[in-house]
């Protein structure tokens, strides 16, 4: 070593030495794919929403299912028109199946309004209330004889099931939805009760 070189005149300071080190380079993230992330997570739960409202037992499925009953019952209705022997029993039935012809026709534009096709019902529910039980039951009726008495009977309880059906989703409606079904209760009520009366004198 030189003698007349000053020992510390090559050392560095150790901030300088740190600055110039080369330093790791730290992952940097992409601001597009945070965006992408963020938006796909909103979709996931858009969708998720969506289905719930369309296949849980919320107000849609209920709609649906009244819609696919009034049907059912109408179909019924007037195909136990030519087996009823009672005269009396024949012209309520008849205005029954009117009335729920013209009921089929008006629920259309309220379900609308409130998301339900009324002529696109789920397959599903369609096939759970297609009313072959019911129908298989009239059938062993008029075989035995007692088509009349049994299909007061069931008849009755089944507009007890429409009336319920539509109580439960009136609590939960727009007013607009609310108006038919207040008014289809209404004109549904005399018909429920000619029934029951029949059934209890003829049971």
């Amino acid at each position: 070593m030189d003698p007349n070189q000053n020992p510390t005149q090559n050392q560095y300071p150790i901030d300088y030495l740190n600055q110039i080190s080369s330093q790791p380079k730290q992952p940097t993230v992409n601001s597009k794919w945070v965006f992408a992330l963020i938006g796909g997570v909103i979709l996931i739960a858009i969708f998720a929403v969506f289905a719930l409202s369309n296949t849980g037992s919320g107000p849609t499925q209920k709609m649906q299912t009244l819609a696919a009953r009034l049907v059912t019952l109408q179909k019924v209705s007037g195909d136990a028109q030519k087996n009823l022997k009672s005269g009396e029993l024949r012209s309520i039935n008849s205005n029954l199946t009117l009335y729920l012809a013209n009921t089929n026709r008006d629920l259309v534009e309220p379900f609308g309004k409130n998301g339900v096709d009324a002529k696109k019902l789920d397959k599903n529910i369609v096939t759970k209330e297609n009313g072959e039980a019911l129908t298989k039951k009239l059938e062993d009726a008029r075989l035995n004889a007692v088509f009349d008495r049994t299909y007061a009977r069931e008849m009755t309880y089944q507009l007890q099931t429409v009336t319920a059906l539509m109580k439960d989703i009136y609590n939960g409606s727009k007013k607009s939805l609310k108006d038919f079904l207040s008014k289809t209760d209404e004109g549904l009520q005399p018909l429920k009760k000619q029934l029951s009366d029949f059934n209890a004198a003829n049971g």
